[in-house]
């Protein structure tokens, strides 16, 4: 059953035309509990313009959460609400693209409009005020530091503008791409057996080929000599792999939950078929939604995009405009993909990661992603 999520949005000017920013919240649409948010300063713009790219940035981030979900889009803004809603003409040249992009992200029916008073709307009131006050200071939003113990909500990427996409030209007042080069880990003795090995289970080290793996990852990367930070998941094999690479590139490693595996709870140490036999009903639930989880403790794979999300919002926000090796699993770095291209949930079966491969997607500053490399395992032959 798909999700069904609030967007609550604003923005605002401060002249009228001026310094301008916007500010979205998601919440699930059973308990009103936060999870996701987004913030932009968008330079010299009018109110309603900023209301607009705050409604898109809300839509985006439910539907990074889940494509088919339903969505109640709750705004003070009148106009944008009479607009969407089809009542009002839109007649300005400056939002009739916002609008259009706007209805692109979920189909008809599935998107519904509601005005609400300013005083029900403070949260997206707040964020939009704190990225005006950031970009007046000279910088971009930045998600505060969460609660002890919490996940942060996501914080997603600012809309596309009008500027071409970076696979075809990056415009060079983007500044230089933050990129991710993305290794998976060397082979456990798991790995061979295709036996289903997460955060849940035993946490195996690398084995002899995997250790030999790599090295000869740590060869290739440091004669591309670009590396230069190395973030990595903490669990034993990726911080083997991990240390053996930061080694010879003379770097720390630094370590990030969110980038761990997800976890397959009672399917631990099985292999597909032996989970095909025992568990078909949640197996079948899973491979058809996101949302479905392994049986037991499992973590679905729409909690997993919500905290790798994350955990790339806090690696691009650490390092701007360098390049970061992220060293990780099958599921997150398959998630990063996924998030970069747009494609949706179903997608990552239907990619190959070997272990130890590497591929590289770079993120600029107008949101926009590019997948460079793909499942590269030349440096193993």
């Amino acid at each position: 059953m798909a999700a069904r999520f609030i967007v609550e949005a604003d923005g605002g000017s401060r002249g009228n035309p001026g310094p301008a920013g916007y500010g979205a919240v998601v919440r699930d649409g059973d308990t009103g509990q936060l999870v996701a948010e987004a913030a932009e300063f968008i330079g010299h713009a009018t109110n309603n313009v900023a209301e607009y790219r705050g409604l898109i940035a809300g839509l985006k981030a439910a539907r990074e959460l889940d494509p088919d979900a339903s969505v109640d889009v709750r705004m003070d803004s009148k106009l944008v609400v009479e607009q969407m809603s089809g009542r009002w003409r839109i007649k300005h040249p400056d939002m009739q693209p916002l609008a259009a992009e706007a209805r692109t992200l979920f189909p008809r029916g599935r998107v519904s409009y509601t005005w609400i008073p300013r005083e029900r709307n403070k949260d997206a009131d707040r964020l939009a005020n704190e990225a005006m006050d950031a970009g007046q200071a000279g910088r971009q939003w930045e998600p505060k530091a969460s609660e002890a113990g919490a996940e942060p909500p996501l914080k997603t990427p600012p809309p596309k503008t009008t500027t071409p996409k970076a696979g075809w030209a990056a415009p060079a007042d983007l500044g230089t791409p933050t990129t991710f080069d993305l290794l998976r880990h060397g082979e456990t003795p798991l790995t061979p057996e295709k036996r289903f090995s997460g955060s849940g289970g035993t946490d195996p080290e690398l084995s002899d080929k995997g250790r030999w793996q790599a090295e000869r990852a740590a060869e290739a990367l440091a004669a591309r000599g670009s590396v230069q930070a190395v973030v990595a998941s903490p669990m034993v094999r990726t911080r083997q792999t991990a240390e053996t690479v930061a080694a010879r590139l003379g770097l720390e490693v630094h370590y990030e939950d969110g980038l761990r595996e997800v976890d397959f709870g009672d399917w631990e140490g099985l292999t597909f078929a032996e989970v095909r036999q025992r568990y078909p009903e949640d197996l079948s639930a899973w491979l058809g939604s996101a949302k479905a989880k392994p049986t037991g403790s499992g973590e679905s794979f729409t909690t997993l995009t919500h905290r790798v999300g994350a955990a790339r919002d806090r690696i691009t926000a650490r390092y701007p405009g360098q390049t970061v090796l992220v060293v990780s699993h099958v599921s997150p770095i398959k998630t990063l993909v996924r998030l970069a291209l747009g494609a949706p949930p179903d997608s990552m079966y239907r990619m190959e990661l070997s272990a130890a491969s590497i591929c590289a997607v770079q993120y600029y500053a107008d949101g926009n992603a590019s997948l460079r490399l793909l499942n590269d395992t030349s440096h193993l032959r």
